[in-house]
């Protein structure tokens, strides 16, 4: 999942220094220097000229711990500890928020209720400055025109030409002579141009014809009174903005409604969380919060996710990502398989083309969106997940395909899902994974950095387990959770032992009535003897052998389950031999049932 604003391809940096098989692998990588070019941090190093031998010197690194360097870098270490402290989650509790970060929410709510009564989160994008404002100056320019005839109309009567209605009086009317020059230079202003235009014809008709006095007066009437009408339309057309003063008086439209993961933005103490989701991805700069926010909503509504979310994408990625289990905050846990994609025929259906491509990130995006419905965001349920990357087999940086999709893939949840993720963790991370992360981390947060968590393949399972109880790890990542309908369930919990260099261990289980015994046992790697006998309590009773003694071979069972049926109390023993000289790590569980 994606959590701050830098943009980078792969992820990593080392976890805390204080959890030193969390650092082993990162602070076993030589050093690189800062200054790389852009193609080297994007391509894992190239090999000396013998790769076999680097290879082999990298991954014994990897093994060895910081034991060969902690000599050298011990000071250094002491430093960094203070600097790598393994990340917390912080509250969502309001009352429990620092006063600053109380002021900034309070800031974020009312800039959110400003917007969604403005209806800015739905309303479209403004159009781009430089094209469209220059149109709406062009009306304006009409104005000054408008000014321009009304000057040249109030203008003095000596300098104003009879007046072009009285023209058309003279011209159109053969009968009526032409007015008086006198008459023409003493013309009223416009605005009484028709009562004395019809005066001056009234006069010269009476003079010349009283018989045609009456025509003269009508048809100069109707041929002069054409410009109050006009005058009229001004009103008219000035009766538009009335009914927009109308439309500003009417009460203003209701605030919109925003939901995001099913959840409104304010009125509920869900939305807080989200809020603050937003607020610490930003760290707590309100505008930069609430520009995020903005862009994420409008981009929900571009991708379409409401309708993404009914769709069939199929199920050939099932595999590839799956949430298993929760840790022991109760975070839900999702995998990540990248050694699925050695796959030849799933990456060429999922990467060969962009639309395949599209199709994954739309799968992806989906599949999140499921999961995060899922979570409690009341403010002390969880709403983070931890994110486990397998990196055993994966085609590495080489595919470009993979490397964009997946590019692209981090770009929209860095942008769009903030503060998802409560932990991520690298397991079976080969030496060139641990090379590429020692060139990106310094363009990382430290903020991003302490959420990250590296183990090379013999750490993987021993990493898991301290954030993850192995009743909730897969079988195939050294817990005992299997698929399907087993005897135990990750509700029955797991008793971790160690089991010595060349030592045994032994576990009793007592048995006090007659009673069926289930259990569970493995041992991370085998490769030591495992046995079982029930030992009555009763004197002079006899030793039953439930499962003799033999030699497990790494790849011969992961999982041992086995159960004894007894009428009498006592208890059964199991013993593991472990003649080896490295350490063991033991897992077992048991429970009883009534005997039929």
């Amino acid at each position: 999942m994606a959590e701050e604003p830098q943009k980078t391809a792969v992820v990593t940096e080392a976890p805390p220094a204080s959890a030193a098989e969390e650092l082993v692998v990162v602070s076993d990588v030589p050093a690189v220097d800062k200054p790389e070019t852009a193609a080297e941090k994007e391509l894992p190093p190239e090999p000396e000229p013998e790769p076999e031998a680097a290879a082999e010197k990298m991954a014994a690194v990897v093994e060895e711990v910081i034991e060969a360097e902690k000599p050298k870098e011990a000071a250094a270490e002491q430093e960094k500890i203070p600097q790598s402290v393994s990340f917390k989650e912080e509250t969502n509790v309001v009352s429990d928020l620092p006063e600053a970060q109380k002021k900034a929410l309070e800031e974020f709510k009312q800039l959110v209720q400003d917007a969604l009564n403005k209806h800015e989160f739905t309303s479209p994008l403004p159009p781009p400055p430089s094209k469209e404002e220059e149109k709406p100056a062009e009306p304006t320019e009409t104005k000054p025109e408008e000014e321009k005839k009304e000057v040249a109309e109030a203008a003095p009567e000596a300098e104003q030409p009879p007046p072009p209605p009285a023209a058309e009086v003279v011209e159109t009317k053969e009968d009526a002579p032409p007015a008086p020059a006198g008459e023409e230079e003493k013309a009223p202003p416009p605005a009484e141009l028709s009562e004395s235009v019809v005066e001056a014809v009234t006069a010269t008709a009476v003079d010349d014809d009283g018989a045609k006095t009456v025509e003269a007066i009508e048809e100069t009437i109707v041929a002069v009174s054409v410009p109050p009408p006009a005058e009229e339309a001004a009103p008219a057309a000035e009766e538009p903005p009335k009914e927009e003063e109308t439309v500003k008086e009417a009460p203003p439209p209701e605030p919109e409604e925003v939901h995001i993961w099913g959840i409104p933005l304010l009125g509920d103490e869900k939305g807080d969380t989200i809020l603050l989701k937003f607020l610490r991805a930003r760290d707590f700069k309100v505008k930069e919060a609430f520009a995020m926010l903005k862009n994420t909503v409008r981009w929900r509504k571009e991708f379409g996710i409401d309708a993404l979310l009914e769709e069939d994408l199929g199920t050939d990625l099932d595999k590839v990502v799956y949430m298993h289990g929760f840790d022991k905050e109760g975070h839900p846990v999702c995998y990540n398989v990248f050694g699925e994609f050695q796959n030849k025929e799933l990456y060429q259906n999922t990467f060969s083309d962009e639309e395949k491509r599209q199709k994954f990130l739309r799968w992806r995006i989906q599949f999140l969106e499921k999961s995060i419905r899922k979570l409690d965001f009341t403010p002390k349920g969880v709403c983070t997940i931890v994110q486990v990357n397998d990196l055993k087999n994966s085609p590495g940086l080489g595919m470009r395909e993979l490397r964009s999709a997946t590019k692209q893939a981090l770009q929209l949840l860095q942008d769009n899902y903030p503060e998802f993720v409560a932990k991520q963790v690298f397991i079976n991370v080969p030496w060139w994974y641990l090379a590429v992360n020692r060139m990106i981390s310094p363009f990382l947060t430290q903020r991003t950095k302490s959420k990250f968590v590296f183990a090379g393949p013999s750490k993987s399972a021993e990493t898991l387990f301290k954030y993850v109880p192995p009743e909730q790890v897969p079988v195939q990542y050294g817990g005992l959770s299997r698929e399907g309908e087993q005897e135990f369930t990750t509700a029955d919990g797991v008793t971790e032992l160690t089991v010595k260099p060349a030592s045994k261990e032994t576990i009793e289980i007592p048995i006090s009535e007659a009673t069926v015994l289930v259990w569970e046992i493995r041992v991370l790697g085998w490769d030591v003897s495992y046995g079982s006998e029930f030992v009555p309590s009763m004197e002079g009773g006899y030793t039953v052998i439930v499962q003799k003694a033999r030699k497990i071979a790494p790849a011969d069972e992961t999982v041992i389950s086995s159960s004894y049926k007894t009428g009498e109390p006592g208890k059964v023993v199991i013993t593991i031999d472990n003649q080896t000289s490295k350490k063991k790590k033991l897992l077992y569980r048991f429970k009883t049932k009534p005997s039929e």
